[in-house]
């Protein structure tokens, strides 16, 4: 997306988020991608299933991405945080480079490092090293103002200030953009037979 480039209330954004999951007996984790137009209308949803702690999120988004209808009409990704099923973590870059789409993820509160390390360490001993990196590769955290409450985000393939743009065209009804807001509706639904938790 160009720096110069108007963004119209409208844009076409794919906001992901992922349904509950018990770690200790599930496998694999529900995850939920809503296509909207900015803030208002929903105009599509996609669904697939990542494994939980794993490392497969990013191949996984890629894929169910690029072989959607509504790829032609995407401007950018929206994530509620860097990982999905625990700590599935998303390259954001390569799921960039690979849809050809800005990458924002989304965060409700500023990560403290030293506990996500050690979280990291006790969930795998063999992969935490990779996904701390991919976490530290996703780059800055910008803080945002929103509806008297602070969030955070970062980017990929976009430059902050469109990010803070999208961000708030999108928010229409809380502090979450709506296609996440959304997403994390679906898929706690889809999951428990009914909605639960933030919204």
């Amino acid at each position: 997306m160009k720096e110069r480039e108007y963004i119209k209330k409208e844009l076409r954004i794919l906001g992901i988020d992922d349904g509950p999951f018990n770690k200790f007996r599930d496998k694999e984790c529900l995850v939920i991608a809503t296509v909207f137009r900015g803030g208002h209308y929903m105009d599509g949803l996609l669904s697939t299933k990542v494994k939980v702690d794993g490392i497969d999120s990013t191949t996984k988004l890629t894929k169910i991405i690029r072989k959607t209808k509504h790829i032609g009409q995407l401007q950018c990704i929206m994530i509620d945080g860097i990982a999905l099923a625990g700590f599935n973590v998303i390259d954001i870059q390569k799921l960039n480079k690979k849809t050809k789409l800005p990458v924002i993820v989304i965060i409700r509160r500023k990560p403290n490092f030293k506990k996500i390390e050690r979280a990291l360490r006790k969930a795998n001993k063999k992969t935490w090293r990779k996904k701390l990196k991919l976490m530290e590769k996703a780059g800055k955290i910008y803080k945002l103002r929103l509806k008297n409450k602070n969030l955070y985000f970062q980017t990929a393939g976009i430059s902050e200030k469109q990010v803070r743009e999208i961000i708030r065209i999108s928010a229409t009804h809380a502090i979450m953009p709506e296609p996440i807001r959304i997403a994390h509706l679906i898929a706690s639904g889809v999951v428990l037979g009914e909605s639960r938790g933030r919204s």
